[in-house]
């Protein structure tokens, strides 16, 4: 069964690549701004990054929780407006480049105008004392664990949980109980900070429904080790006795990384999942389906099986493909969730088991413009789509558009030139836009891109290299970027090709 999809089309733009006054964006007016553009030009869907608290790296797909939110998207000029700032707490703002994110110097100012917040809501304790408790005691399925997680951790240097000590890292009831009774204030205000970002993401999402734009969010399949989740649930992961992975997740040699890739994350111990009725499974998709509208899930070939790799192992070289349980889950999620909101990240060396899975629950799959000049017989290309599939011109992932087009190969370029009826001789800077419109024009049926292909930004703009350490998840969006003249073409492209 196909999920019910509209044909519609959308630009990919995380959150903390939005303009703002503060160093990173935020939930703020830019926020609802870039929500008004999208909505003007009938461009329907805006894809974003997952929303989790990150750590070391800054990156959205290792994080603290997968069900909390970053504290760092938090909107200052809201908390003024809610007497949760006063005037003077913005008044001297440091000097943050506005090209992009210096998490080093945002970091530690955000998280002290969250502090003083904290202190005002503290003294006063009116009717949002009660909103507070109420979310509290609706959340506290996963904010109990998460808030008490963050505040040992804060207790502890910031360091990751397999260096606490042994009591707390084996979760003892005592210790539990006296960190609870201990670290009290530390844990409250991490509970705090959850119920501020997300009172500031509700509204913003209600608001992009009212505009009549749906938001797709990414939900990565693996959690990072150094999560609240596999330190209050070690028994869902393959964990030793003193609670360390004993293998862990990645991918194995290929053409682009002769070592294969080592992500380092535990992994999920499907028989027990099962055993429990998938309930950790359930509640994550709940929460995330509270938080979006639709689910991207990322890579979702781990679903059908995944590349075990012995922990202490320093390369992926001598791994092994383990089945995995994924049609028992997503049976489940239907059975109990009804039908799912959910597009499979397909990408890389699909088997036929992947395919099969992502034809039985009728998920669309991904199709990547970047990846589909090779030849005319490339799966990518628009002539092989069937209409269940998402085209995009890129991820974050990948270089840009203009990016790509400078350092593909020769014959890969040539033959994308041939391919959408470009002459030699066209400027770089104009190829983009006919990426964007092949895209748009195609039977799939959602269409999107980064929005530094909708600006013609080359690999200065991109936003992960996924082999380097450092200088990733930075980029900004300029703060002219949302012009008239934009906002007219995307309307247009959305008319001609039904997407609006």
């Amino acid at each position: 069964m196909t999920p019910p999809f509209q044909r519609s089309a959308g630009i990919l733009l995380h959150i903390t690549s939005l303009p703002s006054l503060y160093g990173i964006g935020d939930l703020g007016p830019w926020s609802f701004r870039f929500v008004d553009f999208l909505a003007k030009s009938r461009t329907r869907l805006w894809q974003i990054l997952p929303l989790g608290p990150t750590g070391y790296g800054d990156s959205p797909y290792q994080c603290f929780s997968a069900f909390a939110g970053n504290p760092y998207l938090i909107n200052p000029n809201l908390l003024l407006l809610d007497d949760l700032l006063e005037p003077a707490d913005l008044e001297n703002v440091p000097d943050f480049p506005e090209n992009r994110v210096d998490y080093g110097s945002v970091i530690p100012w955000k998280m002290a105008l969250l502090e003083r917040a904290y202190h005002r809501f503290l003294s006063n304790l009116g009717p949002a004392r009660a909103d507070f408790e109420r979310f509290c005691a609706e959340e506290a399925f996963w904010l109990d664990d998460y808030a008490l997680f963050m505040a040992i951790k804060q207790a502890n240097g910031g360091g990751a949980w397999d260096s606490w000590p042994a009591p707390l890292r084996l979760r003892a009831p005592a210790a539990l109980a006296q960190a609870r009774a201990d670290l009290a204030d530390l844990i409250e205000r991490h509970k705090f900070f959850q119920y501020l970002f997300f009172k500031q993401w509700y509204a913003l999402r209600t608001y992009a429904n009212q505009r009549g734009v749906k938001i797709i969010g990414d939900v990565p399949i693996f959690v990072a080790y150094d999560s609240a989740d596999v330190w209050a649930h070690p028994e869902l992961f393959f964990l030793d006795e003193e609670r360390r992975p004993t293998v862990v997740a990645g991918v194995p040699p290929d053409l682009f990384s002769p070592t294969g890739q080592l992500w380092g994350n535990p992994l999920y111990n499907w028989q027990v999942h099962k055993e429990t009725g998938f309930a950790w499974w359930l509640a994550r998709i709940q929460m995330a389906l509270k938080q979006v509208d639709i689910i991207r899930l990322d890579h979702f070939r781990g679903f059908a099986g995944y590349y075990e790799i012995p922990a202490g192992a320093a390369t992926a070289e001598h791994g092994r493909w383990v089945p995995a349980l994924g049609a028992d889950l997503f049976a489940v999620m239907r059975q109990t969730l009804g039908e799912l909101p959910i597009i499979a990240e397909d990408l890389g060396v699909i088997t036929e088991d992947v395919i099969a899975l992502r034809e039985q629950f009728g998920f669309p799959g991904m199709k990547i413009l970047q990846f589909a000049f090779s030849g005319p017989d490339n799966p990518f290309l628009p002539h092989h789509f069937s209409q269940n599939c998402v085209v995009y011109t890129g991820t974050h992932d990948n270089d840009t558009a203009l990016g790509w087009f400078r350092a593909a190969p020769r014959a890969e370029r040539e033959f994308a030139l041939r391919y959408l009826g470009l002459s030699p001789h066209i400027r770089g800077k104009d190829f983009p836009a006919h990426l964007i419109r092949t895209a748009w024009a195609s039977v799939a049926i959602f269409a999107l891109g980064p929005m530094q292909d909708f600006l013609a930004l080359d690999n200065r703009a991109r936003m992960n290299y996924p082999s380097r350490l450092g200088g990733n998840w930075e980029w900004r969006m300029p703060a002219n970027a949302l012009s008239d003249r934009l906002s007219r073409w995307l309307r247009e492209l959305n008319y001609l090709y039904q997407r609006g």
